[in-house]
C-alpha cells in the first residue's frame, strides 16, 4: 500500500494489491470516514418522489461515507464499505457502498485520529511496498497440492490425484510422467512467470516435477526443498521452519506464523509465555511483554466487554517498547491462536 498524503486525522492511500484489502478491512470499520471517487445517479431524475431513473447517467464524484460496516471475504478482489454519505455533490444522508479494489485511492480518517493499532497496521503495510505472492507446490508420487502464499494467509488453489497408477499397471512410471506433465501445465496457467515458486515434498518426485515445469517453458524463480511429510502439513513445515525464507522470509504471514509457533513451543515447555486476557493484562502492566501476537479482529471488537482491557494492554506494551503482531486467521497457526483466546504474549521473563 502506498501513502499518498498525511491528513489531520488519517491518510490518503493507494491500494497496491489484494493483500491491502485485508488491512483496510480491519481499519475501515464503524466510526471511520472513507472518501473515494465513486459513481452516483442523481435522485432528482426519477419519475416518482425520491425515485431514481435507471437510465439516468451515473456521475463520477468524490463521496465521503460515515462508515457503518464493511464486508470482505479472504482472497477476493474487492472490499465493500457501507455507510451514510456525509460529503458529496448530491444525496448527502443517503446510503452508499464504496467498492475498493487494487488501484483504488481512498482517504481514511477517524475523529481524533486513527488508533495506535490501526496506525501500526498501516505503517507495516506502507513499509513493505509492492509485494508479489508466492506459489507453494507440495509434490508426492501420486498427489500434488497447490497453494498461494499471501501476506496474511495461505490459499488452497488445487489438489490433483493420479488416476491409473498402482501395481496392476505394467508402466506406472509412464502414468506418473503423464500426470506430472498435465499438472505442470495447470501450474503454468495458475502462476504467472513473475510468481516465485516453492516446490517441496518428502521424496524425489518434487525434482522430477520441477524438470517438467522447466521443459514446458516455465520461467519462474524456483526453490526446491525437501520436507519430512506430505500434504498440507508439508506446506506448514515450509512456512514454519524457514527453508524458503530467501523468497518469503519478510512476508507478514511468516512473521505471524513464527511468533505463534514460538508461543506454542514456550507453552509446551512452561516457558516465558502467557495467554488469556487476565494474564496478558498483568504481564503488560509489569512491562514483561516482548511480543504480543493477537488476532486483528479482537483489537477492533468495540462491542466486547473486554475491549477497554485490550486498549489498556496495547498502551502498556507500547510504553514498554514491546511489539504488537496482528494476525489473520486464514492459516492453520491462526486457527491455533484462536484456541488460546486469540492472543499469546511472548515474555521477557517468566511470571511467578
Amino acid at each position: 500500500m502506498q501513502k499518498i498524503k498525511t491528513l489531520d486525522d488519517g491518510f490518503r492511500v493507494r491500494v497496491d494489491d489484494d493483500d491491502d484489502l485485508w488491512t483496510l478491512h480491519q481499519i475501515c470499520g464503524a466510526g471511520s470516514n472513507v472518501g473515494m471517487l465513486s459513481h452516483r445517479r442523481d435522485s432528482t431524475t426519477g419519475t416518482q418522489e425520491e425515485g431514481r431513473a435507471k437510465s439516468a447517467e451515473r456521475k463520477l464524484m468524490w463521496i465521503v461515507l460515515g462508515v457503518q460496516s464493511n464486508s470482505f471475504q479472504s482472497f477476493t478482489e474487492n472490499l465493500r464499505i457501507h455507510g451514510i454519505i456525509s460529503e458529496a455533490k448530491l444525496d448527502v444522508g443517503s446510503h452508499h457502498t464504496h467498492i475498493v479494489i487494487s488501484g483504488s485511492e481512498i482517504e481514511i480518517t477517524r475523529e481524533g485520529g486513527l488508533s495506535k493499532v490501526d496506525l501500526n497496521l498501516l505503517h507495516d503495510s506502507f513499509s513493505v511496498g509492492k509485494r508479489i505472492n508466492s506459489g507453494l507446490i507440495v509434490v508426492e508420487n501420486d498427489e500434488i497440492l497447490m497453494f498461494e502464499v499471501t501476506q496474511h494467509g495461505i490459499r488452497d488453489i488445487s489438489q490433483f490425484s493420479m488416476r491409473g497408477g498402482g501395481k496392476r499397471y505394467s508402466d506406472t512410471t509412464s502414468v506418473r510422467d503423464g500426470f506430472f506433465n498435465q499438472v505442470a501445465k495447470e501450474c503454468i496457467l495458475v502462476f504467472k512467470s513473475q510468481t516465485p515458486l516453492i516446490i517441496c515434498g518428502p521424496g524425489m518426485a518434487r525434482e522430477k516435477f520441477e524438470k517438467n515445469l522447466k521443459s514446458l517453458g516455465a520461467k519462474n524463480e524456483c526453490i526446491n526443498t525437501p520436507t519430512s511429510i506430505g500434504g498440507r502439513p508439508a506446506a506448514n513445515e515450509i512456512l514454519t521452519e524457514g527453508s524458503a525464507d530467501v523468497l518469503i522470509g519478510k512476508n507478514a504471514l511468516i512473521i505471524q506464523i513464527r511468533a505463534i509457533e514460538e508461543g506454542l513451543k514456550r507453552i509446551s515447555m512452561n516457558g516465558n509465555v502467557c495467554f488469556g486476557i487476565d494474564q496478558i493484562l498483568e504481564a503488560a502492566n509489569l512491562g514483561a511483554i516482548d511480543k504480543l501476537v493477537i488476532q486483528a479482529s479482537i483489537l477492533r471488537g468495540e462491542n466486547s466487554e473486554k475491549y477497554n482491557d485490550w486498549d489498556s494492554i496495547i498502551e502498556a506494551i507500547h510504553d514498554s517498547q514491546g511489539k504488537i503482531i496482528q494476525s489473520s486467521d486464514d492459516h492453520d497457526q491462526g486457527q491455533q491462536l484462536a484456541s488460546f483466546g486469540g492472543a499469546i504474549a511472548l515474555l521477557r521473563w517468566k511470571l511467578d
